[in-house]
């Protein structure tokens, strides 16, 4: 009974930080884009892939810090890369490859 219990808060936990991941992203996501589209890139294949993720010591916290990666186009004709880190749900920062100006 006892394992039957401690499975199922296993996989509670997980499915609630799995959740939680998947939120983080999505926040990742819409401030990529929205960066962006406010330099007038395109932003390429219209994902960000997690690269890195690490526990770090933030402000006397514990935090959660995770970078993903992304690409984006100045021209349409290149492909260039970025980075955002987000610190727990807050974006850190967005930092990009150098490219062409149009």
């Amino acid at each position: 009974m006892w394992g039957e219990i401690t499975g199922l808060m296993l996989f509670t936990l997980g499915f609630l930080y799995w959740q939680s991941s998947q939120k983080i992203k999505e926040i990742a996501w819409v401030a990529t884009k929205r960066h962006c589209d406010e330099l007038d890139l395109q932003m390429l294949d219209g994902y960000i892939a997690l690269t890195r993720i690490r526990l770090q010591k933030v402000e006397n916290r514990w935090q959660v810090v995770r970078r993903y990666q992304f690409e984006f186009s100045a021209t349409g004709g290149d492909r260039c890369h970025g980075v955002i880190t987000m610190v727990a749900r807050r974006i850190a920062s967005i930092q990009l490859d150098p490219y062409r100006i149009q």
